[in-house]
């Protein structure tokens, strides 16, 4: 790379000051897991690692394999349980690196490697990567799940990238730019293209026209939950004026707008504010009614509402000029929007079906403190609650004594969010676990600790904006806490709601409340909440 190309403000050698760091990989160390939240990407500088094609069972990656309980266990954990909060029996060192996999300490890190690396990735079932080559790009750049897991097959020495300066890499150098977009577009946009309800039945010659001219955005911080709780404490009519505008209303349209990632916030404009008429999540799309209005009868409306970043939000833009060749013809009349009315000002405004709506300061409370994210947040109905704590006592059974929740959050008219993990649509608190204890199961979307392989860093409690893991002392058999070996502290675990996901009946909080109180939705969708404030 040429620093010439790099501006003042911006170096080169300030990028890989700032936003790099070499690392030392040992043999059999895994460096990303398959379905690992991740910021950086990673570029080999000596050495060889190993990207596995198979599958690998999740235990050998850290993770948690929920043991179902039978009816009986499910019943005699109610006389079982010991007396004393999260009692723990703990394996010795020797007994914790047998087997598949160890964890060892490298300085302040602690990793998870393979013992014996043919075993779990026989051959013939790996793609080798060498000096030079990049990984963890797309996820890097889209905050989506890692797609395969990387481990090192001898000593390797690895640059890790922050995305912030991956990102400048990509403004300066044409190269690893345009490899970076051709690699995007092949592995990520087409895939995500046909996953769009609206694009679904094109045929394949359009969806690679598409994927061809399709622009890829960013808007707001992607480091979003850093500085959430500040954020939380302005006036609202502040808070979305410093939202970063994807889409203004009145200006001209030139794309349909798919968000890719994030949540976006619907906005028009009432006096001097902005006033919220809903929020989109991934996967939904904005802009296909205008386009279509302007296609059918030649007009030009501008963008009708505008579009805001809710926090860090990813983009998808086609340019009108796509949309009008390739969609709206291969779109029946019945999937097509209706045109809009006559213009005048009462019309421009009814952009929304007011039909089954939020309330207007409940849907700006659930923006403003961003439980959009939860897909299984824990929503309160504070007028049939009798604080008579059936609920935590329930939670407190299941899970050794100790409540995985505490009945207390912000509250909204009768409606309180309580303080317990909303299973995240963004799961921030997934990202730098160093031994993938936390994860998301790939079969219910839960995001769930292993505490077997834990190792208490506190990561993911600082990470989680929302303050919803806490970090437990562990307990011997006798009550005694158990220390650590390097220092007579406390041996920590990060403990938070896991949806009793090892339970046959499910949350043990929602079927103890006794008034119908308490109920675990998904609030990624306005559906859900409005089905609760209608019953």
């Amino acid at each position: 790379m040429d620093q010439a190309e790099f501006s003042k403000h911006m170096p080169l050698r300030g990028i890989l000051q700032n936003d790099c760091r070499l690392i030392e990989y040992r043999q059999g160390d895994i460096i990303v897991r398959e379905g690992d939240y991740g910021s950086s990407a990673f570029l080999i500088i000596d050495g060889e690692a190993l990207v596995s094609l198979k599958k690998i069972a999740k235990p050998i990656l850290g993770r948690n394999h929920a043991h179902q309980k039978s009816f009986f266990e499910t019943i005699s954990q109610l006389w079982s349980n010991s007396k004393y909060s999260e009692v723990r029996e703990l394996k010795s060192n020797s007994e914790s690196n047998t087997g598949t996999i160890g964890q060892r300490s490298q300085g302040a890190q602690t990793r998870v490697f393979l013992h014996d690396i043919p075993r779990v990735i026989p051959p013939g079932q790996s793609v080798a990567l060498h000096p030079g080559e990049i990984f963890g790009e797309i996820s890097a750049l889209t905050r989506t799940p890692r797609s395969a897991t990387v481990v090192a097959n001898k000593k390797t020495f690895i640059l890790e990238i922050r995305w912030q300066g991956f990102r400048e890499l990509l403004k300066r150098h044409d190269a690893m730019r345009q490899h970076i977009e051709s690699q995007y577009r092949e592995n990520s946009i087409r895939s995500h293209l046909r996953e769009t309800d609206l694009l679904k039945n094109l045929p394949q010659a359009s969806i690679d026209a598409i994927s061809d001219t399709t622009i890829f955005e960013s808007y707001g911080s992607f480091q979003w939950h850093q500085n959430f709780r500040s954020t939380k404490e302005k006036d609202i009519a502040d808070r979305i004026l410093s939202e970063p505008i994807i889409a203004q209303q009145g200006q001209y349209v030139d794309g349909l707008i798919m968000i890719r990632n994030g949540f976006a916030r619907l906005s028009r404009s009432r006096g001097d504010g902005q006033q919220t008429i809903a929020y989109l999540g991934k996967g939904q799309t904005f802009g296909f009614r205008e386009l279509h209005h302007n296609w059918e009868t030649g007009q030009q409306r501008p963008w009708m509402l505008s579009l805001r970043a809710v926090g860090y939000v990813d983009v998808l833009k086609i340019p009108t000029s796509v949309i009008e060749q390739h969609v709206l013809p291969n779109t029946s009349a019945a999937d097509r929007p209706p045109l809009y009315p006559q213009a005048n000002a009462a019309s421009s405004r009814r952009m929304i079906s007011r039909e089954r709506s939020l309330d207007q300061n409940l849907l700006e409370f659930l923006v403003g403190g961003r439980y959009i994210n939860g897909t299984q947040a824990m929503v309160i109905d504070l007028d049939r609650c009798t604080r008579c704590d059936d609920c935590v006592r329930a939670c407190a059974a299941t899970h050794n004594n100790n409540p995985r929740f505490v009945r207390q959050g912000e509250k909204h008219g009768h409606w309180m969010i309580a303080s317990a993990c909303m299973h995240c649509m963004d799961p921030v608190c997934m990202i730098g676990c160093p031994t993938g204890a936390i994860g998301r199961s790939e079969e219910t979307g839960n995001v769930t600790i292993n505490d077997s392989t834990c190792v208490g860093c506190s990561t993911c409690a600082n990470s989680c904006p929302y303050e919803n893991i806490k970090m437990a002392e562990i307990n011997s058999p006798r009550g005694l806490p158990i220390l650590s070996t390097d220092g007579p502290t406390p041996i920590l675990k990060a403990t938070k709601c896991d949806l009793c996901s090892n339970q046959p009946t499910g949350p043990a909080c929602q079927h103890a409340c006794p008034h119908d109180a308490l109920a675990r939705i998904d609030l990624s969708t306005p559906e859900a909440m409005i089905g609760l404030t209608e019953r």
